[in-house]
């Protein structure tokens, strides 16, 4: 490959775009590897394209090495399809949904789980014919309410999703290992630094689900890691170690006190501390009690869940939405508690919530024998030593409050510290529900029906993109890996005549032994620009055609770490390739 940036579809930009915000996303615009169509939609140009298909080769490749074979299905699905999985309802506003000409509904595929199963379906009958894995990769879609940093969060991207098809539950666990595998190749052959981490499933359902994490800064996801052992976990997965049960016999009997001017915790602390109930109180002795209400898909009614946790800690949003979805979830407004004036705002407690049917959910460390200054129902007042199990009751747990460094690791062994990343992959055993959806089946041995088991399992392709970038930059620009890189080398011809002459004959011989070139052949153009633009794209190495080479030299270039030779112009062409071949493998 040989590409003249005479001829180059490119332009590079000094400028910033006004709505960058990380760096991906300003540097992947200034150096022409894509523009902005529309908010969260992207045009690759040919640069861009080039990365992406680079990164698409190496997955292509590893999902060749388990046995995958690749389909493709198409973007445009009837809405029939969507309503047997119940996801028509449970995607809510992300789905782009169209209507056709004779008012059929149909949608702009998120991804493939339904028409999947329909493929193996109609294809497949005997036990004989599994295992089976089968991908594809192409545009997904999906109705982001903020799309944002560039690739990284659009309504439009590229996507590989590949689903496994087995006969029972080792069968699926197999297919699950194989993938992870398999991702762990793919991500250390992009030269990615990624943890793997336990997640939720939400709308895909099933069991075990792992997301691979890019670790960066300017990750959307936290996740934790424990001090004493392997234990990662995105904090929507992380499971609250409760404590035991403390023995209720003998607790001081609960007590309502007056506490003017006291709605929130800090204040009601403030207060206790100087009533002279001869203890000092802290955050952590109190049980806030937040109140949000949830309308499940295709519902038209609220409910009303009030969810209580120790005081010191807050309400995790993004928590508390993973582990009620696919439910729509919403905090009580001012006509709320108008409607329900049992409800005190400031001064709720669990009895007002549980005397009047409405569920009453608990953090896991609000154990039996636990007690606590909560809100009494009534306005200016909260009840101390309210005892769990003894003056109320929940009607369960659940993982709602914020995870912080220093909490005990779940599987018990250190603390949690925390980190962000950008999701790059994610790995889901589904088990059966798409398959018992459309009653896919095989015949077993016995000549009996068994249901099929599946898997599914995606990798954001132009994610991944970004991912690098986000991980490999510097202050000038983008530092490609070689395996994904748009070119091998950048040969610039820096003057006129004979220097440009020279860096396309060298280009040319490059080309010819494999090595993949861009060469900066263009007149009139001051060697800054041309040094700045090779900064900015980022290709690995450089070869600079410039005032040297009337001493017979050019000087060799490396992006990564800035070292910079002079070598001579007869064995360029040779060191060059040969610096290739070594990175190649």
């Amino acid at each position: 490959m040989l590409l003249r940036m005479s001829t180059l579809f490119l332009r590079t930009l000094r400028e910033d775009p006004a709505d960058a915000e990380v760096p991906s996303h300003r540097l992947m615009v200034r150096g022409g590897f894509v523009r902005r169509a529309a908010p969260g939609i992207y045009t690759w140009l040919p640069l861009g394209k080039i990365v992406l298909e680079n990164v698409a080769a190496v997955v292509r490749e590893e999902m060749a090495r388990i046995g995958g074979q690749e389909v493709l299905l198409p973007a445009l699905l009837p809405r029939e399809y969507y309503e047997a999985s119940n996801r028509w309802t449970e995607y809510g506003d992300s789905l782009f949904r169209l209507v056709d000409r004779k008012g059929a509904d149909y949608l702009l595929g998120p991804t493939h789980e339904e028409l999947f199963t329909l493929l193996v379906k109609g294809e497949y009958s005997s036990y004989k014919d599994f295992p089976v894995i089968l991908y594809q990769i192409q545009e997904k879609f999906r109705d982001e309410a903020r799309p944002r940093a560039g690739v990284l969060r659009g309504r439009e991207f590229h996507m590989k999703d590949s689903y496994s098809f087995d006969i029972d539950d080792e069968g699926l666990d197999r297919s699950y290992a194989l993938h992870r595998e398999a991702y762990i190749r793919i991500f250390d052959r992009l030269g990615l630094k990624y943890a793997i981490v336990s997640a939720m499933s939400g709308s895909m359902g099933g069991s075990a689900s792992e997301e691979f994490l890019a670790e960066t800064p300017t990750g959307e996801d936290t996740f934790v890691r424990s001090t004493g052992s392997d234990y990662a976990a995105n904090v929507e997965a992380v499971r609250t170690p409760a404590p035991p049960a403390l023995p209720i016999d003998g607790l001081p009997a609960a007590q309502v006190h007056h506490t003017p001017d006291t709605p929130t915790i800090a204040t009601l602390v403030d207060h206790l501390n100087g009533a002279g109930l001869g203890r000092t109180f802290t955050a952590a002795d109190t049980l806030k009690n937040v109140l949000v209400k949830t309308r499940a898909p295709g519902a038209d009614d609220w409910e009303i869940l009030g969810v209580g946790l120790p005081g010191d800690r807050e309400v995790d949003l993004k928590r508390l939405e993973a582990v009620l979805h696919p439910a729509e979830v919403a905090l009580l407004d001012e006509a709320d508690f108008a409607a329900h004036p049992y409800l005190v705002k400031g001064y709720v407690g669990p009895n007002a919530l549980l005397g009047n049917k409405h569920r009453y959910l608990v953090d896991p460390r609000v154990v039996e024998g636990t007690r606590w200054v909560t809100g009494a129902d009534t306005p200016d007042h909260h009840v101390v030593d309210l005892v769990c199990g003894r003056d109320f009751t929940p009607d369960g747990t659940i993982e709602a409050a914020e995870v912080r460094e220093g909490d005990p690791s779940p599987d018990g062994t250190g603390t949690l510290y925390a980190a962000r990343g950008i999701e790059i992959g994610h790995i889901f055993q589904l088990g059966r529900k798409f398959a018992d959806a459309f009653e896919l089946d095989a015949l077993g041995p016995d000549g009996k029906p068994r249901r099929i088991t599946m898997g599914s399992y995606g990798i954001g392709v132009s994610r991944v993109v970004a991912a690098i970038v986000e991980q490999s930059h510097d202050d000038k620009g983008i530092v490609w890996p070689r395996a994904v890189a748009p070119a091998d080398v950048h040969v610039v011809g820096t003057g006129k005549g004979e220097q440009i002459e020279v860096a396309l004959r060298i280009a040319e011989e490059l080309r010819d032994r494999g090595v993949r070139v861009i060469v900066d052949d263009r007149k009139g153009v001051s060697p800054g620009v041309k040094f700045t633009d090779a900064e900015l794209l980022g290709v690995p190495t450089g070869l600079i055609v410039g005032k040297g080479l009337a001493q017979g030299v050019v000087e060799l270039r490396d992006r990564a770490t800035g070292e910079r030779s002079e070598i001579p112009l007869d064995s360029a062409v040779d060191r060059v390739a040969g610096i290739v071949r070594a990175d190649r493998g």
